[in-house]
Parts: structure tokens; sequence; C-alpha cells
């Protein structure tokens, strides 16, 4: 940990800005889900979808992920979310120093809801996410007891 991860570790998560994870297959331009009454979000079978402040969905992983169903574009009256999309434009990432399993304690909360088989082990405590296999659906997200696993802007 550097010092500045330092720092915004005492800074309250509801200053520091925050990554908002969007569906798969959305555009960058949520301008007309303002004006929407949202159908992606009654429709989503996992109750991940939300909206933000403007009224644009976003994915919280909170209770559960991302199965990729589709429904949301299908419903999205809008065209914002367009259908086909197998990937969120996120990245998931396991906090070494908040993981139980990395303070050695026998944890497989996240590898075992993970469809894409992208979490692998470093011997027995050890939880890394394998990049080229995470789809970001934010599964093993709401089933990590301690809150270790973070969604985070990919970059790349």
């Amino acid at each position: 940990m550097n010092r500045r991860e330092l720092f915004k570790a005492f800074v309250p998560s509801s200053k520091r800005e925050r990554f908002l994870p969007r569906p798969p297959g959305s555009k960058d331009d949520f301008t007309s889900c303002k004006e929407c009454d949202a159908p992606c979000i009654r429709e989503c079978e996992t109750g991940v979808l939300v909206r933000d402040e403007e009224g644009a969905p976003y994915l919280l992983f909170e209770r559960s992920g991302c199965s990729f169903c589709g429904v949301c574009a299908q419903v999205c009256p809008k065209g914002v979310i367009s259908e086909g999309s197998s990937t969120i434009r996120a990245k998931i990432v396991i906090n070494p120093n908040i993981c139980s399993a990395w303070k050695g304690v026998l944890c497989f909360s996240c590898k075992e809801p993970c469809l894409d088989n992208a979490i692998r082990f470093e011997g027995l405590y050890k939880p890394v996410v394998v990049s080229e296999r995470c789809t970001a659906c934010g599964f093993c997200v709401s089933h990590c007891p301690t809150g270790a696993i973070e969604v985070r802007a990919n970059v790349s």
C-alpha cells in the first residue's frame, strides 16, 4: 500500500469518487435515461440494476451479479443498452489487506460463484483474479464476506 492509498482509507467512501459499472452493452451517453421509466431495472432477473442521480442504470453488486441474460437490452426503449455483450467495462480486484484468505483463513467464497473460473488461488490462501477470464459479472463481489473485492474502472 502506498501513501496515497493509506490516506484514501481514512476518507469516508461517500466522499471518494465512486466508480459505477454500467450494464453490458451500454453506450456512454445516458441523457435519454432521465426521461425513461426504467424497464431495464424492473426486468433485471438478478436485481443488480439501479439508477444513479441522473437516472442512468448501473450495476450494484451488493446482493447478486449480472447473468448477461440480455433482458435489459431487449426492454430498453431508448437504445442505450444493446444486446450481445458478455463483458462489463470494469475490473475486479481483490484487496489482500481486507481478504480473509490472504490472512490465512480458508475461504473460497469468491471462487465458488465464479462461472468463468477467473479466480485462482496461489496456494490455499491467496486468491487472485485472472483478468483475461473475468467478465466483471460481480457475483464474487456479492459473495465476499469481508468486502475485499472491489469493482474499478477498466483503464486498459
